[in-house]
């Protein structure tokens, strides 16, 4: 039998044929090129191959909308949750800086307009490959950087409750750390000699959260090969990180207040009862007060969870913390880099002022990422403010604060004389009204606005629109097939 190749795996997404077949011929050297076409071809795929690329081209216009940036920017952010590390370039064909800083923000290295020769792509890939900066492992991925008030608290509270055998819920914002932290306590805690087991329940298919959490039998399900642990089992005498825990079906939370109140449960497909004594931490971005009070999480296993609670403060209210954190990623990639003792970039007065001034929508993140292209582009060199703002989602701040978009555009839609007199001059003036037609397109456009509201996050744009992920996705599915 051949050797297994070596080569690094890349993922190409676009629904253009020619080009993926071009550049899976060009780039096909050096890469074990996997391509596909849409979202839901990736998911299909990332869960048969073993392994997840470490580098993704992710065409921004995908099915079914192949003019608008939604269903890419929704890729983006499904891929980095399912791997952090990844580095994704995007490819666009529309120069559009919005959208470049929009990816950006959300986790893309860089963003290449459409067409773009393969020899600058294999430059570029082989560029963000050697120069990124790794997700920090050992003692850097304990370390709580920082000296605000804020952080002083987060760091009391880690040291409190690292020891104590009972479930911690982490709240906070997108790429706020939430991981970071259940690290530490992780670090801090009597399992550390043991691997800290996640999953993040917002990256993974519904149908799959089960076996993957439970594990299965044999022939439990269509693909169920042989028996397999789930991760509670693999969490025995350690910890299990349930990331996104405000996304996991309602159907499953009474199976998972089971496990916590008694530590059985069952493998998909057998009868015979288990046992795990796995220390939960659970982490969401959701006010799981509110999805209680709206039927959507179970009460009894929110309180179960929150024994201990956490909450990550956003990188807005951190202070100085953000030049902290600037100088600490400085590091971080000077030394993957291999230019460690080289003098990095430094901020002006005036781009200094500006870095204190962002609102980082992005959070950590976000930072990380700015500071990664900062050091790549400008080393030993002083960054101006028009520097600086190109690498900023300034943009997305301004849409923040100015509320949704407008739908007027949309037949029969509402306009600014109130809906009962726009409704009443179209039933006089159209000849035929499809009422269902018109339900379907303000739906349809609640949930585009959400969409670039959450810059393609479907779990955030699920909470805008006061829906499930799961229903949400069905919903999306449903239009996509065109079902009445």
């Amino acid at each position: 039998m051949a050797p297994a190749s070596r080569k690094p795996d890349l993922l190409i997404v676009d629904d253009d044929p020619l080009i993926t077949d071009t550049l899976d011929y060009s780039l096909g050297g050096e890469y074990e090129v996997i391509v596909a076409a849409s979202r839901p071809q990736v998911h299909a795929l990332l869960r048969q191959i073993e392994r997840i690329p470490g580098l993704a081209l992710v065409d921004l216009g995908l099915p079914p909308s192949p003019h608008r940036p939604d269903e890419g920017f929704r890729l983006i952010t499904e891929l980095l949750a399912a791997s952090p590390s990844m580095k994704i370039i995007v490819l666009s064909g529309q120069n559009d800086e919005a959208n470049a800083r929009h990816a950006r923000a959300i986790g893309a290295m860089e963003f290449v307009s459409k067409p773009c020769p393969p020899d600058r792509l294999r430059a570029l890939l082989a560029q963000v490959s050697h120069v990124t900066a790794p997700e920090p492992t050992g003692d850097s991925e304990r370390t709580i950087v920082g000296a605000s008030p804020a952080i002083v608290r987060l760091r009391q509270q880690i040291e409190q409750y690292a020891a104590a055998p009972f479930p911690v819920l982490i709240e906070g914002e997108s790429g706020s750390g939430k991981e970071r932290v259940a690290h530490a306590l992780h670090a801090r805690s009597g399992h550390c000699a043991r691997p800290l087991i996640a999953l993040n329940c917002a990256a993974i298919a519904p149908t799959l959260v089960e076996p993957t959490l439970f594990g299965h039998a044999r022939g439990a399900f269509t693909g169920a090969t042989g028996p397999r642990a789930g991760y509670f089992e693999e969490a025995t005498d350690s910890t299990l990180f349930l990331d996104e825990i405000g996304e996991l079906p309602l159907e499953l939370q009474s199976k998972l207040l089971r496990v916590l109140e008694n530590g059985e449960f069952q493998r998909v497909g057998e009868t015979t009862s288990r046992h795990s004594n796995a220390r939960v931490i659970a982490a969401t971005n959701r006010d799981l007060r509110q999805e209680v009070r709206a039927g959507r999480f179970r009460g009894d296993l929110y309180h179960r969870l929150s024994v201990f609670a956490i909450t990550v403060p956003p990188l807005r209210d951190l202070e100085d913390d953000r030049l902290r954190l600037l100088e600490h990623f400085q590091s971080l990639h000077a030394a993957s880099a291999g230019t460690a003792g080289r003098a990095s970039f430094s901020l002006d007065d005036d781009s200094r002022r500006i870095w204190l001034e962002y609102g980082f929508p992005g959070n950590v993140r976000e930072l990380r990422n700015i500071v990664i292209r900062l050091a790549t582009k400008y080393p030993g060199q002083r960054v101006n403010p028009a520097q600086l703002l190109a690498e900023m989602d300034v943009g997305a701040v301004a849409d923040e604060s100015s509320g949704p978009p407008a739908l007027s555009g949309m037949p029969g839609t509402p306009g600014e004389a109130g809906s009962i007199e726009a409704a009443r001059r179209h039933l006089a003036s159209a000849r035929q009204v499809d009422l269902d037609r018109l339900l379907r397109e303000w739906e349809q456009s609640y949930i585009q606005a959400a969409l670039f509201m959450s810059r393609g996050n479907l779990a955030q744009a699920a909470r805008l629109l006061g829906l499930r992920r799961t229903t949400l996705y069905s919903r999306m599915q449903a239009s996509e097939r065109g079902d009445d």
